[in-house]
C-alpha cells in the first residue's frame, strides 16, 4: 500500500494515537516559532475599514468546519449580500464573479466548488472568488453589495470587519502546525467577536435524497470521515478524493459496476462537479442550524453599521 501524507498528517492532526502525539510532541518547537511568526503579524498590520459591514466566517484550523453552510445560512437572511472566497481548488486564477443577484455567470471550474454551491443555494445573492480579498471586497461594492460575508477571513488580519470563528464539535490536538491542525494560537480564538462551537452554537441536519440500496460514497471533502455519523444504510464502498478534488466520470462508473452500486453518494459540495454525468446520484443534503444568540449578534453588528 502506497503512503499517503495527506492522510498521515490527518491523523497526526485529528485522530492522534500513540506515536503520533510523539510526533507532534516533537514538532513543538517549529509549531513555537510558527505560532509566535502570526500573533506578530495581527500586531503589526494595519487594518482597513470599509463603508459597508464585513462578516468574516473562518476558524483556527486546518479543514472542515463547516463554513461553507454555515455562510449559506447566515448570508440567505439579508438581502443585498454578497460572499467573496478565496476560491480554493478552482482552476482559474485572479477574480472571477461567480454570480450575480438572478444569474450565474462562471462555470464550477472557474468558481471552485463551494463558491459554485453558495452561487446555487443563494440565488439572491452575489459571489465572488479572488485571492485579492480587498479586490473582491471593492468589486462587490461596485455591484452594489450592502453587506459582505468574507469566506475563510480570520487570517485575513488587514481587513476590519466582524469575526466569526467555528470551532470543531471535538478536536484532541490543541497544537500550532506542523504539530497540530491550528493556523494560530488557540488563545488567538479570543480576539473574534463569535467563537461558535459546532454542537453548542450550531448544529447540522442531514437528509438523504435519493437513496438506494447498494450506493458509492464518492467525495472530495476536507476530514470525510466526518460524514460518517450521517451515512445510511447500503453504502458498499468509498471513493475519496482529496479536498476539493476533481471527478471522472468514466472512474466513478467503472468503481459502481464493480460494486454493483445503483447510484452515487454525494454531498451537495460534491454534486457542482457532477453536473452533467449520466450517472445517478443520492444527495447529502446538508443544512446547519444557527442558535438565536449568533443570529442576533450578526444583526445588532450590520445594523450599528448601517447607522453609523
Amino acid at each position: 500500500m502506497r503512503w499517503n501524507p495527506t492522510a498521515w498528517v490527518e491523523r497526526l492532526w485529528f485522530d492522534p494515537g500513540p506515536g503520533a502525539r510523539l510526533t507532534s510532541y516533537a514538532l513543538l518547537p517549529v509549531a513555537g516559532l510558527y505560532g509566535a511568526g502570526m500573533a506578530l503579524r495581527r500586531k503589526l498590520v494595519r487594518r482597513r475599514s470599509y463603508e459597508i459591514p464585513i462578516v468574516s466566517v473562518g476558524n483556527l484550523v486546518v479543514g472542515g468546519t463547516g463554513k461553507t453552510p454555515f455562510l449559506a445560512a447566515l448570508a440567505g437572511r439579508y438581502e443585498g449580500a454578497w460572499i467573496v472566497s478565496r476560491g480554493y481548488g478552482r482552476r482559474s486564477r485572479g477574480l472571477v464573479t461567480v454570480s450575480e443577484p438572478g444569474r450565474i455567470l462562471a462555470s464550477v471550474e472557474e468558481a471552485g466548488d463551494e463558491a459554485m454551491l453558495l452561487a446555487r443555494k443563494l440565488p439572491q445573492a452575489g459571489v465572488i472568488v479572488a485571492e485579492n480579498r480587498a479586490e473582491g471586497i471593492e468589486t462587490a461594492r461596485r455591484r452594489g453589495a450592502h453587506l459582505v460575508f468574507l469566506d475563510d477571513g480570520f487570517n485575513r488580519v488587514e481587513i476590519a470587519k466582524f469575526e466569526i470563528l467555528l470551532e470543531p464539535a471535538k478536536l484532541p490536538n490543541r497544537f500550532v502546525m506542523p504539530a497540530g491542525p491550528f493556523r494560530e494560537f488557540p488563545s488567538t480564538a479570543g480576539l473574534a467577536d463569535l467563537s461558535l462551537k459546532e454542537g453548542r452554537d450550531f448544529y447540522r441536519e442531514v437528509q438523504i435524497e435519493g437513496g438506494r440500496e447498494r450506493m458509492l460514497l464518492a467525495t472530495a471533502i476536507a476530514r470525510p470521515e466526518r460524514l460518517e455519523p450521517w451515512l445510511p444504510e447500503g453504502v458498499v464502498e468509498r471513493l475519496v478524493l482529496p479536498d476539493h478534488g476533481w471527478f471522472d466520470e468514466a472512474r466513478l462508473r467503472e468503481t459502481m459496476e464493480r460494486y454493483g452500486a445503483q447510484s452515487l453518494l454525494v454531498t451537495e459540495k460534491d454534486a457542482v462537479k457532477m453536473e452533467g454525468f449520466k450517472l445517478p446520484l443520492s444527495l447529502m443534503r446538508l443544512e446547519l442550524c444557527i442558535s438565536d444568540a449568533a443570529l442576533a449578534a450578526v444583526d445588532a453588528y450590520v445594523k450599528e453599521t448601517y447607522a453609523t
